[in-house]
């Protein structure tokens, strides 16, 4: 049984390693639930923390998000890339237009070298840029990409390896790092970690390993409407919610994500905003579906969809959670029309378990690999004993098996059958997923061929049916028709009780009210551009 978390106002002493030098009133000051700073190489780890923070600050992608609106879902728009296409008559082939204003921090040229340069250090092996942990990181973000050239100094041309029409939401999640920079850094990724280059809208100073990045203003940021308002932010790992808490309260940070619920009070008290937001998130029990295990009975999987108070879970979160009733929430475009609901049904829960063959003296053993914090993880200690005991009520023998964020994510890219999950006797994993685009909520997760490494098929699911629900709307270029063939998906996966659905987060954060300008968007990213500290 795992500790209730017990949220306090620790004492000054406990925050001296974090206390910062004073800075200027246009400092942002964060702290993050990432135990450590996410990699500053191009591609971050920590989970799309990592993105938030680290990505979509020091560097650019080809395509990038929308996130200047809280009142729509995030979507994709032209970004290092002033625009591109599939070649007609050949969808497989994509063409990229590059920007021709764009240079790196350390001055030299982002061309279309560049991107090549970028792509084969994370999908090259044999190039002298290539960097293991980099690839680690984006070799599942663009599985379809099989081949990539230049045909002129700002036109790229890329290739899928079967049609895909959602490619350009793949390419949001690679970043682009200066060469040039690497060849200065003794091409040593250990040494540009330190002093890493890219395009983005702010440049990195300082990095303290586990302590803290500080970041600059890019005053020749290529988007000049978007050149950042604040002279610096400054990233601090805070895994503990309590500390995160405690470091606002006492002024020594900004900003911190997903403060404790019992603490909303008394931040509200000491004059803290609260911001929240729907946004494509999904807290949920990915099972193995692999011979032998429990959850191959779609009785055993809709008994332990049924067996969850989700009403009371959101009472101990304060009120910061949605319902799940699928991988996305009812009125979002793809949720389609489920005729399984999830809700809170106990002897429902019962009456499967028995009809499977389970009884008191003969349960179905599930051991959950999950984390102790991390980005879009919530409070997954409280969260997961409280299921813990919904489930065992009605018969599961349920147990877990809790590790660092960063390791449950190495845990996840290794499927089911692999050396760590048979080491470790886990038949499900709890890692919040993004659903931020089609790729990432379907695609990933439940198709039968990206099983990790290629993918996150983590629980190695096959279904002939799925398969070609999913393919279709991969293939499908019309927006209206992709998004019924989505939704048809969507319905699809509830009805055969998949996964176990729990949480949409709301995307909680708590700041100083001197933190102003900034708009929570629809999306796992955030711009933190706009923000003015007054």
């Amino acid at each position: 049984m795992l500790k209730r978390l017990r949220v306090i106002v620790v004492g000054l002493g406990v925050l001296a390693a974090l206390a910062a030098p004073a800075f200027s009133q246009s400092t942002l000051r964060i702290g993050m639930t990432a135990a450590d700073i996410p990699l500053t190489t191009g591609q971050p780890d920590n989970g799309l923390e990592g993105f938030r923070f680290v990505g979509y600050t020091i560097y650019d992608a080809l395509v990038l998000w929308d996130l200047s609106k809280a009142d729509t879902l995030a979507d994709i728009r032209p970004g290092l890339a002033a625009g591109w296409a599939p070649v007609e008559g050949d969808s497989k082939t994509w063409i990229f237009k590059l920007r021709q204003v764009v240079k790196f921090h350390d001055g030299s040229d982002f061309d279309a070298d560049a991107v090549i340069w970028n792509l084969d250090k994370l999908l090259n092996d044999k190039s002298p840029q290539f960097d293991p942990k980099q690839a680690a990181q984006a070799r599942a973000r663009v599985p379809t990409l099989v081949g990539w050239k230049a045909v002129d100094k700002y036109t790229v041309e890329l290739t899928t390896r079967v049609v895909n029409s959602l490619f350009p939401y793949d390419m949001s999640y690679i970043f682009y790092s200066s060469p040039t920079n690497w060849e200065k850094q003794g091409k040593d990724w250990v040494k540009v970690a330190l002093q890493p280059a890219g395009t983005g809208p702010f440049k990195v100073d300082r990095v303290v390993p586990r302590e803290r990045m500080e970041l600059s203003r890019n005053a020749d940021y290529w988007e000049k409407a978007r050149i950042p308002k604040l002279d610096k932010v400054i990233l601090f790992p805070m895994p503990e919610a309590a500390t995160r808490t405690a470091a606002l309260l006492a002024g020594q940070v900004d900003w911190i994500e997903v403060p404790a619920p019992d603490a909303i009070p008394r931040l509200k008290q000491g004059g803290m905003v609260i911001v929240t937001n729907k946004y494509p998130h999904n807290w949920a029990y990915q099972p193995s579906m692999v011979e032998g295990s429990p959850w191959t009975d779609i009785r055993v999987r809709k008994a332990a969809n049924l067996a969850i108070d989700r009403a009371g879970l959101k009472k101990l979160l304060g009120g910061l959670m949605d319902e799940g009733k699928g991988a996305v929430y009812p009125g979002h475009p793809w949720f389609g029309s489920p005729t399984f609901d999830i809700k809170y049904d106990p002897e429902a829960a019962k009456k499967l378990l028995a009809e499977a063959g389970y009884s008191a003296t003969k349960k179905p053993k599930i051991k959950i690999a999950i984390s102790t914090s991390g980005s879009g993880q919530m409070l997954p200690l409280p969260m997961n004993e409280y299921v813990q005991e919904n489930l065992n009520a009605v018969g599961f023998d349920a147990s877990f098996e809790v590790m660092e964020w960063n390791a449950l994510i190495t845990f996840a890219f290794q499927p089911v059958t692999g050396e760590a999950s048979t080491k470790a006797g886990a038949n499900g994993i709890n890692i919040s997923r993004a659903t931020v685009d089609p790729y990432s909520a379907f695609m990933r997760l439940y198709h039968s061929d990206y099983v990790p490494p290629k993918g996150s098929n983590w629980g190695i699911l096959k279904d002939p049916k799925l398969d070609e629900m999913i393919n279709k709307a991969h293939a499908t270029f019309d927006r209206a028709e992709q998004t019924k063939a989505l939704a048809d998906v969507h319905s699809y996966i509830v009805d055969q009780a998949y996964w176990v659905y729990i949480a949409h987060d709301l995307n909680p954060r708590a700041m100083s009210p001197k933190v102003t300008g900034f708009v929570q968007a629809q999306s796992w990213f955030q711009d933190l551009t706009p923000i003015v500290m007054k």
